[in-house]
């Protein structure tokens, strides 16, 4: 029986081989786990659409940390909770729509951004052909841009405890050329 040491090549120098083999095996870990946020995030961004349709500002609030902060104005928690209110009062029964949201995950401080486009209508306006245009976002804001108010929310998200919290969002409406304030 022969055993043979994995740290030398053919040639009997000192292989490189179970470094990159290591290397390559983290990367995957890093890649799977980056891919594993991205989707935990847009589970999050589901979880958020569901609860406004409920009109669950307090499930909404779960989502973010303490020291959440809405742009434009600098809201802060409580001023949150109240424009979430009267907007739920505005709309009565409704429904959130968007497409497959933008997602960049930064491994090194635990933080994200993340892009959605959205449109919060009255629970009975129909849009019928934006669910085929999940995956294509340009397709799906030229098909109900044509017909509603669209909104652009950008979030900056932070991991705590294994948990993607909401820290900030920034909440612009569509102005017919583009989002502004």
């Amino acid at each position: 029986m022969k055993i043979v040491n994995m740290n030398y090549c053919l040639f009997g120098k000192k292989s490189a081989g179970p470094t990159i083999l290591w290397g390559i095996l983290f990367l995957f870990l890093v890649a799977c786990s980056e891919k594993d946020d991205v989707s935990a995030i847009r589970e999050l961004i589901k979880k958020g659409a569901e609860l406004a349709e409920d009109h669950d500002v307090g499930g909404i609030m779960d989502l973010t940390t303490e020291d959440v902060v809405a742009h434009p104005g600098q809201a802060n928690r409580l001023e949150i909770k109240r424009i979430l209110w009267r907007a739920f009062m505005h709309y009565g029964k409704l429904k959130v729509l968007y497409p497959k949201p933008s997602v960049d995950v930064s491994a090194k401080d635990n933080t994200a951004a993340c892009a959605v486009y959205l449109l919060i209508v009255k629970k009975d306006q129909a849009f019928p052909d934006i669910k085929e245009f999940y995956d294509d976002p340009k397709r799906w804001l030229e098909t109900v841009g044509e017909n509603a108010d669209l909104y652009q929310i950008k979030l900056q998200l932070l991991k705590k405890d294994g948990t993607w919290l909401v820290k900030q969002a920034h909440l612009e409406g569509f102005k017919g050329l583009g989002f502004s304030e």
